[in-house]
């Protein structure tokens, strides 16, 4: 018996009833999410990492390539030609990894930021300001930014939801 890991094709929005029906049936699953802060307050607060996608852990030659072509709200296994590519267990660990990353920062949107990063206020009566990013605020969705307003050189506090900030790329210095 081998079993390895392929990705599994889902219709398009059905990924959550294909990952629940796979479960059911004892197929070990990999289903990448993130967490999201929607505007929509009824929307989902998880969304795929790879959208239309997900990992199953097979022996192929044992359930055979069938199971997974005519499952309700499944495409199908990825294939090229006609036999299905196997993805190596370290790009799933690699994923894995990835993922909790992102998890462990709050989310996608603290993902990559840090204390002292540059930000830019998007929406409320401090879009378009510059901000420095301060603190993700525990056990919720808002973060602490540090404002200069005006020509003080005092550093104002202020707490906003994470979605009103987005990280500021630094301008590149050209090489010559």
């Amino acid at each position: 018996m081998t079993e390895h890991w392929y990705a599994l094709r889902s219709k398009p929005r059905k990924e959550e009833v294909l990952w629940r029906q796979l479960h059911t049936q004892g197929h070990e699953v990999f289903f990448p999410r993130l967490r999201v802060n929607p505007v929509n307050p009824r929307a989902r607060k998880l969304r795929p990492y790879f959208p239309g996608y997900m990992f199953v852990k097979a022996d192929i030659e044992e359930i055979g390539l069938s199971t997974f072509q005519w499952m309700p709200h499944a495409m199908g296994l990825v294939s090229f030609g006609d036999e299905p590519a196997i993805v190596p267990d370290h790009l799933i660990y690699a994923i894995q990894k990835r993922v909790d990353e992102i998890s462990a920062a709050g989310g996608e949107i603290f993902d990559g930021l840090s204390h002292g990063d540059k930000v830019m206020i998007n929406e409320g009566p401090f879009s378009g300001y510059e901000a420095i990013f301060d603190a993700r605020i525990p056990g919720s969705e808002r973060v602490r930014v540090l404002l200069q307003l005006l020509n003080d050189s005092r550093q104002v506090p202020l707490e906003l939801d994470a979605g009103q900030l987005q990280k500021k790329k630094e301008a590149r210095k050209n090489k010559r």
